[in-house]
């Protein structure tokens, strides 16, 4: 805990990789940093890991997600972040993937402002620092992640 500013905090947080018939993957353009990210945020208390990635997946695109698989836990220093109004955290950040969602796409323009679906070798430049790791993660496991069971 030495190492760990006194201001800073450990928050857990859950995102959903979405992906879609095509087998591109849905960002959102967040209107704090102006920067794409999978849809998902902070873990609220009493809620599963699940709960929130789908909660929040609703709340920043209007889509209900269903069939959850984990992706990967990530954490650690990539995890950092600090948001304009001065608040540090360190992510440990529960991710999931699935290709099974539904209702009307619309950014919530709270959070995001604009929902894209992009090919994976053809991402945006301006990624959120904390989802750089994840989506090259993606990246890496592509021929894994569109040969199993996400298929549709």
């Amino acid at each position: 805990m030495s190492n760990l500013s006194k201001s800073a905090k450990y928050v857990p947080a859950a995102g959903v990789i979405i992906v879609d018939e095509k087998n591109r993957v849905l960002l959102q353009l967040r209107t704090d940093n102006n920067k794409w990210c999978i849809p998902g945020g902070c873990i609220e208390l009493g809620e599963t890991g699940e709960e929130t990635a789908k909660r929040e997946v609703f709340e920043e695109t209007n889509l209900v997600v269903e069939e959850l698989s984990l992706f990967n836990v990530y954490s650690g220093e990539e995890q950092h972040w600090i948001y304009p109004d001065g608040n540090e955290v360190y992510f440990i950040n529960i991710v999931y993937i699935t290709n099974r969602f539904n209702g009307f796409m619309e950014a919530d323009g709270v959070e995001s402002k604009e929902l894209k679906f992009f090919e994976v070798e053809n991402l945006p430049k301006e990624i959120t620092p904390s989802n750089k790791p994840i989506l090259s993660d993606v990246k890496s496991r592509l021929d894994y992640i569109f040969q199993t069971k996400h298929k549709r």
